[in-house]
């Protein structure tokens, strides 16, 4: 198969140009020489009707009108004309001095409805000849109508001529066809060469751009201008993949940062805790402590990498999930138990709005992670005093956020809400980003890291559902997810 572009657009042009040449030279050949050969039989037709007109019947003897003497075209010469006439048992009356000692072939058919055929004359030059039977008008008839005179002797009449010419005409239109198609056939090359390389050279502008880029300058971007209309999508789709390409190398830089980041503080915690406690000596009391608050320390840090593991394998789609009934009320209430005490000490009010009879088929550990990552998440950034509360409904195929994932059941939504909200709406939009806070100072690193949304939206994805973070009056921070009711 042929690989390059240029030359299937080659090929193709003029393969094209070459199958419509070839029908139209014959279309015009056939036209053509039907035309000539209509011609030619016509002439030869008239010149047997002549004949026959000239030829009548006295007392039982047939006689010509003309003597041969007086048409040059009955001898013998180059483009001489043969005729022949037969009477009805076959006996030859008269002949063309042209024909010699020669004879033509005896066939005819009626005077209104001559039969052609063609022949080889004896100089083995092709003829045609045409052949006709008639009745020869009588002598002492005053009828001038050669149709409709009286009845007389039955003859047979043969006329040929020779269509060297016509033959000669015909060779040289095929020639000419020829000619003309290989000329306009090798022009068509030349101008489907030139018209194809200017075609292609907007693809090697771009294909020059491409190859500029370097992995250190994604900003750059295909400009060439003056595209096709049928490469400029190619163009936009290429400088899309680069704004992609670009995001995810920004989005790891940031993360490798982020990561810097978050273990600093963490390690620096140990180590000055070591420090501190190898500065003097001391009982076994202090060392415990010292020893207690690393281990609290590499708690954190563990969770962090756990689940820094956990999106890795979620985004690489190398986590597994089974299928069982969940409760959602009963749920929900077994993940707030972690997060009651720390609640009642920020003096913060939860309700469990999930009707108990809502169900769906999940995966109860990932969606147990979820939801614990939610209210821990509400009970650390609500306002002191605030409100938490959870809500769950079962919403139609037709509605469900979910459809576009091809869902043909109905869905649940589970939304966690919580007050004291301080994010704008653009910071609301990041929150799925790993390592986001909206304290931008991290004076809380290495207690809050920024994974638990993160890790709630792969899981999510990977449950076959989709999640949204929203920004509602009065400073209502609410998570909405979209589960399906069962999965296939």
């Amino acid at each position: 198969m042929t690989r390059s572009l240029r030359t299937r657009l080659l090929v193709g042009i003029i393969g094209g140009m070459t199958l419509l040449l070839i029908i139209f030279s014959i279309i015009i050949h056939t036209v053509i020489s039907r035309a000539l050969l209509r011609q030619f039989d016509t002439s030869l037709v008239s010149t047997a009707q002549m004949l026959a007109a000239s030829v009548e019947q006295d007392d039982g003897k047939i006689e010509m009108e003309f003597e041969d003497q007086q048409m040059p075209e009955f001898q013998s010469n180059k483009h001489a004309i043969y005729y022949q006439l037969w009477s009805l048992d076959g006996i030859i009356i008269a002949k063309s001095p042209s024909l010699d000692t020669d004879v033509l072939p005896l066939f005819g058919g009626s005077l209104g409805e001559p039969v052609i055929q063609p022949l080889e004359l004896k100089n083995g030059q092709p003829g045609r000849a045409v052949g006709l039977k008639f009745r020869p008008r009588i002598a002492d008839s005053d009828d001038k109508d050669y149709r409709q005179r009286k009845k007389g002797q039955a003859l047979t009449l043969v006329v040929a001529k020779d269509a060297g010419d016509l033959q000669y005409q015909l060779r040289f239109l095929s020639s000419l066809l020829l000619i003309a198609s290989v000329a306009t056939i090798t022009l068509s090359f030349l101008v489907a060469a030139l018209v194809v390389r200017q075609g292609l050279r907007p693809l090697n502008s771009i294909a020059v751009e491409i190859a500029a880029i370097r992995e250190d300058n994604l900003t750059a971007r295909i400009g060439a201008e003056h595209v096709p209309t049928e490469i400029a999508p190619i163009k936009n789709r290429l400088n899309e993949l680069l704004s992609r390409l670009e995001a995810s190398f920004d989005r790891e830089r940031r993360f490798s940062a982020d990561v810097a980041h978050e273990l600093r503080t963490p390690l620096a915690g140990i180590r000055s805790t070591i420090e501190v406690t190898l500065a003097h000596v001391r009982d076994a009391n202090q060392y415990k402590t010292a020893l207690s608050d690393c281990l609290a320390i590499v708690e954190v840090m563990q969770t962090m990498v756990n689940n820094l593991l956990m999106i890795a394998r979620f985004d690489a789609c190398q986590a597994t999930s089974r299928q069982e009934e969940i409760r959602l009320a009963e749920m929900v209430n077994f993940c707030w138990r972690s997060f009651s005490e720390r609640a009642l000490q920020r003096s913060i009010l939860f309700e469990n709005r999930v009707p108990a009879g809502i169900t769906c088929e999940s995966d109860s550990d990932n969606l147990s992670i979820v939801l614990s990552n939610l209210l821990h998440n509400a009970v650390e950034y609500a306002d002191k005093a605030g409100r938490i509360w959870t809500t769950a409904q079962k919403v139609p195929a037709s509605a469900s956020l979910d459809v576009s994932r091809g869902s043909r059941d109905d869905s649940v939504e589970i939304t966690v809400a919580n007050t004291g909200c301080k994010l704008t709406r653009k910071e609301v939009s990041q929150v799925f980003d790993c390592f986001w806070r909206g304290d931008s100072s991290r004076e809380d690193a290495g207690v809050h890291c920024g994974l638990g949304l993160a890790l709630v939206q792969r899981i999510i994805r990977t449950l076959g559902g989709s999640v949204i973070a929203e920004l509602q009056a009065g400073g209502v921070f609410l998570v909405r997810i979209t589960l399906p009711v069962r999965r296939e």
